[in-house]
């Protein structure tokens, strides 16, 4: 497949409202190409570019990329040729290979080598598939609708199939190269989503959406992690699917010392304690970024881990087991000295003594759990709840407004989104300049300067990467968004950058936490 053709792809879906016509083309496009190349295709529409497991970054931000394509303008190369697909993303994967010094600089070179040859239309949609922006509609669920659609496969089977593959590249090759969708499930050293929580608003309402009983554990302000284990070999995974393996050498050595099984993944939190009090996340953040002295970090700062899950156990996959038969397996497999702490109760008064101690300790909160509840990757279900004292939403930054007066020079009013889990939008919510230290703003105003996709005179829309915690007092309905909700006196309680966008808050638990609010004020007549 030519780029070229790529791009006549996705001009022919942006101009293509129905969403059923979307699926039917791109459907149709990805049939006609062998599985390598629909792995790339599909990544490249979808603004993903590398899997995330793959620790692979483009570093390539606004403006190189025009840079790059203003000093290549008018210049037509003697040996001009079509690049294929496959040309073109080997020579992203080599311009995300540059680190060091002077990596900026031979980005750059590459990346005009790159568009030196390009038309005006492949360089406009190269540019938004760099920067994560196609706005072509071709968001994770109509891709997965065309993937079942190309091979004959039920939709529902497919996205099962995608919570396990991880990567809509990884997918699409292998449903195009004759694999079933029932046979994509949990490889060991292939990370997989981690399971997500609905909030709850008090322990009341958690253990009767839990049926009346329920599991409890302590709910860590900590980095959640995802072991895999074969013999002597672990490798430790983020929520991102990030492997931090090497920056961890001692969570590698807890492992190996408490996980008895030969073979096994499991779904833990990592935590630090000084004083017997957990350190913050944000110290917590630093040490699995650390790529040198790691050893050293280990020592000022040593993670404990709190196992909570077993998904995998011997050659067992066992994601769709139930929670007390997972629970089971995790005690009989891993040492009491790494397991969260739990109770099992339908007593209120035994679940809030609970949620107290856990809140004493300066833990967030608790999770409660059902007991039959499967293990769903990448999802949110009435399955697992989380109950916390102060209210907050992930959210995710799609732009910010220049500051003025003393943050003169810096982005510092950030707009604020939840993600529409129907259509793949980030849709604003509010904006807020508060909760960031000047260290932080200078630093985000750098962040979001690499992402920025377009520029206004007074503010800049960045591409959705970087997620926050945020504390509000309310949530209003306002037509002043297109979501059609503001929160109130928002305020920036810290970054998350352990979370993906697509983990943030969806709009739904914006409009559940606008209702909610009802329990206990009156609700203004329509």
């Amino acid at each position: 497949m030519l780029f070229e053709e790529l791009v006549r792809l996705a001009k022919l879906l942006e101009s293509t409202p129905s969403r059923n016509e979307k699926v039917a083309q791109l459907a149709a496009a990805l049939r006609g190409l062998d599985p390598g190349e629909a792995a790339i295709a599909v990544r490249l529409l979808t603004g993903e570019i590398f899997p995330a497991y793959s620790g692979l970054e483009l570093g390539v931000g606004y403006s190189t990329l025009l840079e790059a394509v203003r000093s290549t303008a008018g210049v037509v190369p003697l040996d001009r040729r079509k690049l294929s697909v496959r040309e073109v993303y080997e020579a992203l994967l080599k311009i995300a290979s540059f680190t060091g010094e002077d990596s900026r600089a031979r980005k750059l070179r590459a990346l005009r080598s790159l568009v030196a040859g390009m038309g005006r239309d492949e360089v406009e949609f190269l540019a938004r598939f760099l920067l994560g922006e196609p706005r072509i509609g071709a968001n994770e669920g109509l891709v997965l609708e065309a993937l079942a659609r190309a091979v004959g496969a039920d939709a529902g089977e497919v996205r099962r199939a995608y919570m396990f593959a991880g990567d809509l590249g990884d997918l699409a090759q292998m449903l195009l190269s004759g694999v079933k969708p029932s046979e994509v499930t949990l490889r060991l050293f292939h990370p997989v989503r981690p399971m997500l929580a609905e909030m709850a608003a008090s322990m009341r309402e958690a253990l009767r959406e839990c049926g009346g009983r329920a599991a409890l554990e302590f709910k860590y302000d900590g980095i959640r992690l995802q072991i895999h284990k074969r013999g002597r070999e672990v490798r430790l995974f983020t929520r991102r699917l990030t492997d931090v393996t090497p920056s961890l050498p001692d969570v590698v050595e807890l492992a190996l010392e408490h996980v008895r099984a030969e073979e096994a993944v499991i779904d833990c939190e990592a935590v630090s304690f000084r004083g017997g009090k957990p350190l913050r996340f944000q110290d917590l953040v630093r040490r699995i970024r650390r790529k040198e002295d790691v050893r050293r970090m280990a020592e000022e700062m040593p993670f404990e881990i709190r196992a909570f899950d077993i998904l995998y156990l011997n050659g067992r996959v066992l994601v769709d087991a139930p929670y007390a038969e997972r629970w089971a397996l995790l005690e009989s497999t891993a040492d009491p000295e790494i397991l969260i702490e739990r109770v099992v109760t339908s007593d209120l008064g035994e679940a809030e003594a609970f949620y107290a101690r856990s809140l004493e300790r300066g833990n967030e909160g608790v999770m409660v759990k059902r007991l039959d509840s499967p293990y769903v990757p990448g999802s949110r279900g009435k399955y697992w709840f989380k109950v916390k004292p102060a209210e907050t939403l992930d959210l995710v930054i799609v732009g910010a407004e220049w500051g003025h007066g003393r943050r003169s020079g810096w982005l510092s009013d950030y707009y604020l989104a939840a993600l529409d889990p129907s259509t793949g939008e980030f849709l604003v919510v509010g904006k807020t300049f508060k909760g960031l230290t000047d260290a932080e703003f200078e630093e985000m105003t750098r962040k979001l300067l690499e992402l920025k996709v377009r520029e206004e005179p007074w503010r800049v829309w960045v591409k959705p990467a970087i997620v926050a915690e945020v504390a509000f007092s309310e949530v209003q309905r306002s037509p002043k968004y297109r979501s059609g909700f503001a929160l109130r006196f928002a305020r920036i309680v810290r970054l998350r950058p352990d979370k993906s966008p697509y983990e943030a808050s969806t709009i739904e638990d914006v409009r559940k936490v606008y209702e909610m609010q009802f329990r206990t004020k009156a609700k203004a007549g329509a």
